[in-house]
Formats: C-alpha cells, sequence, structure tokens
C-alpha cells in the first residue's frame, strides 16, 4: 500500500446500518447464513469483507436455525422370523462385479433361507426377464428335490 493513501475506517455510523439491515434481512430469510446475507447486503450496496461479516453475524446472536431431525419409528419392531421348514422361503441377490478387461457381469443367486442353501446360480452378462424364468424351473426342480 502506497503511503500516500490515507487509511478510511468505517464510521460507527455505517458500522450501524450494517448490522440493522444485516439483522433486517436476517429475520426476512431464516434459512439463509451469513455468506447469502452478504450476497444480498453487496446488492444493496454494502462492502463488506466475509471475515467481518461473520464477526458482526456472530455478534448479532445470529445463527442458521438448526433442522429438526426427522421423527424415528415409534415402538417395537417385529423381528423377522427365520424359516423352520425347508422351501418356506426364499431369498434373490443380484450381484454384478468386472472382469479385468472391463466386461461387466452378474450373478443371480436363489437360497433357501432355512438351510442357506443355493438352489440356483446363474451367471450372464446381462439377465434378462427370460434368463430369470430359467431361476424358476431351476428352484423348483431343486424344491422339489428337498421334498
Amino acid at each position: 500500500m502506497d503511503i500516500i493513501t490515507p487509511l478510511r475506517s468505517p464510521s460507527e455510523r455505517e458500522y450501524r446500518t450494517l448490522t440493522i439491515r444485516l439483522r433486517e434481512l436476517a429475520n426476512e430469510r431464516r434459512r439463509f447464513g451469513y455468506r447469502r446475507l452478504g450476497i444480498l447486503l453487496a446488492r444493496e450496496g454494502f462492502e463488506v469483507n466475509h471475515k467481518k461479516l461473520f464477526r458482526i453475524y456472530r455478534e448479532e446472536g445470529l445463527a442458521m436455525r438448526r433442522r429438526r431431525s426427522r421423527k424415528r419409528a415409534l415402538g417395537t419392531r417385529r423381528p423377522i422370523l427365520v424359516p423352520d421348514k425347508v422351501n418356506r422361503r426364499w431369498s434373490l441377490d443380484f450381484v454384478s462385479d468386472a472382469l479385468s478387461d472391463g466386461l461387466r457381469f452378474r450373478v443371480l443367486c436363489v437360497v433357501d433361507d432355512c438351510t442357506r442353501e443355493a438352489l440356483a446360480t446363474i451367471v450372464d452378462r446381462s439377465l434378462s426377464g427370460a434368463r430369470t424364468r430359467h431361476r424358476d424351473q431351476a428352484t423348483q426342480q431343486a424344491g422339489n428335490d428337498c421334498l
């Protein structure tokens, strides 16, 4: 900075008008933080440094209102029962991975929840509806074998 340039400090009146206007804007726009309020002040012609603006924002006790957390489910949840007999419930699981050359493949696994036995495993690059119908036949056969 040049020695000839006089240093200008803002007057108390300018500081007070900035503080009042900041408070008014914060009351109008409760979800705005100090950064967005600073943008609004700049549009109105106030030239203020972001560090100074934050200092004033905190001195005035302004803060964005914290959002309330969402309500949790009340009561106790019923645990999922493990089936006691074979073929009462099956689980399907799609797994996806890629080969070293970048080709992707998918695996459809059908598992009996009681015995944890894999009834069917279908591997393909793309599993269409016709391909998953093959799963029905394979699991039906596996299910009949277990009865």
